[in-house]
């Protein structure tokens, strides 16, 4: 007979089975979770870093910042991330991990998405802090669902008395003091040529590109040269640098101190469509 998973009540963090000291979350579908809030994440960044289309990573703030608080204040099970998760791994065995330490992690990823979500989606600000903060939750989310490390949950040991219990891959009870694996010198050179090799392919990919295929470089320059709509699909056309410009767009334009600062003045232009 298949013993079925009682449900939480819907304002509980964590769910309370037998034989365990503490409440506990699926790790399975936790991961699962992680990774299409990675995917999300990583859509956005890369429109915002390669496109400076901003609008897709404003979208997704608030979307990341509605599924953490249901997640910390609500259900975890109730979280859509967690409920689509949850759905994927139905069928693998669940790994129960203990409760309190992602709390306080899913804690601190909601207070990071409250940042991004003041700056970027209230106040549309676009600076370094944006980047520092988005990239800090691409770390943890990109090590919650490839390593299973929840880098947050790290921290929960030093700001309670009650140490963490039931950890991902039991690393919470394994002891201290540990015996020392063997260095692999073999797979030390194999690492060793494989970055060797990345290293090379780059250059090469890099000195045979097609003319127009090289990235920002040559689209930088041909906007220097007033040239617009090269590359993009378009036809091209010529800029009149005698147009009149609209006040209200030269405000808009004006490159802020931290970007003049460095040395990332064309590239804000750039990523903000200003000539």
């Amino acid at each position: 007979m298949v013993k079925r998973i009682p449900v939480s009540p819907i304002f509980q963090f964590g769910q309370d089975i037998d034989g365990y000291p503490v409440r506990v979350l699926n790790e399975r579908a936790v991961r699962a979770a992680a990774g299409l809030l990675l995917l999300g994440a990583f859509i956005s960044f890369a429109n915002a870093m390669m496109l400076g289309n901003f609008q897709p990573t404003r979208f997704f703030v608030l979307v990341f910042v509605l599924d953490m608080a249901i997640r910390v204040f609500v259900n975890p099970q109730y979280a859509p991330s967690m409920i689509v998760g949850a759905w994927v791994v139905r069928h693998q065995t669940p790994d129960w991990v203990g409760a309190p330490q992602k709390r306080f992690a899913w804690g601190l990823g909601l207070a990071l998405g409250l940042v991004m979500a003041w700056t970027m989606v209230v106040n549309q600000v676009v600076g370094p802090i944006n980047m520092l903060v988005c990239g800090t939750c691409l770390v943890l989310m990109f090590f919650e669902t490839s390593f299973g490390i929840c880098l947050g949950c790290k921290l929960y040991n030093l700001f309670h008395k009650d140490k963490a219990q039931l950890c991902p891959g039991g690393v919470c009870e394994l002891p201290a003091e540990r015996p020392r694996q063997a260095f692999a010198w073999g797979k030390a050179a194999v690492m060793l040529g494989f970055v060797g090799y990345v290293v090379v392919a780059g250059q090469w990919v890099r000195s045979t590109a097609p003319v127009g295929l090289s990235g920002f470089d040559d689209m930088a320059t041909l906007e220097d040269m007033g040239v617009r709509g090269a590359g993009r699909g378009g036809a091209v056309s010529q800029a009149n640098p005698a147009a009149p410009k609209d006040p209200a767009e030269v405000e808009r334009c004006q490159v802020p101190a931290f970007a003049k600062a460095i040395g990332h003045e064309d590239m804000w232009k750039r990523h903000n469509n200003c000539s």
